[in-house]
């Protein structure tokens, strides 16, 4: 997996390649915390080239959001596949968290 990420108009956009396991979910959770602690506030997970979620990654994606809150800020989620929009509905997530169907629809939510 790969997390390729970018810094602009304030807004942290971080695009997860691959899939978020078990294997790389430590690593991705201990990344965006530490943005989180750098200051940043607005984040959106752009999920368009993520091809598999296992509960490891669901858990770093639920931290970021609770740890967003916490801090006042906001995590936007945009561009799921079908089978990651699945797991997300499944777990129940879908209600807890804000997502959006594009990066745009996303960076327009966060700026709002």
């Amino acid at each position: 997996m790969s997390l390729e990420n970018e810094f602009t108009n304030g807004i942290r956009i971080i695009s997860p390649h691959g899939q978020l396991n078990s294997n790389n979910a430590g690593e991705v959770e201990n990344e965006i915390l530490a943005w989180i602690g750098a200051g940043e506030r607005k984040m959106v997970l752009d999920m368009e080239h993520l091809e598999y979620i296992s509960s490891a990654g669901l858990r770093v994606v639920l931290v970021a959001a609770k740890k967003l809150r916490q801090e006042k800020g906001q995590l936007v989620l945009c561009a799921l596949s079908p089978s990651t929009q699945e797991v997300f509905e499944i777990s129940g997530f879908l209600t807890i968290l804000d997502v959006v169907p594009t990066r745009a629809e996303a960076l327009a939510r966060i700026q709002a």
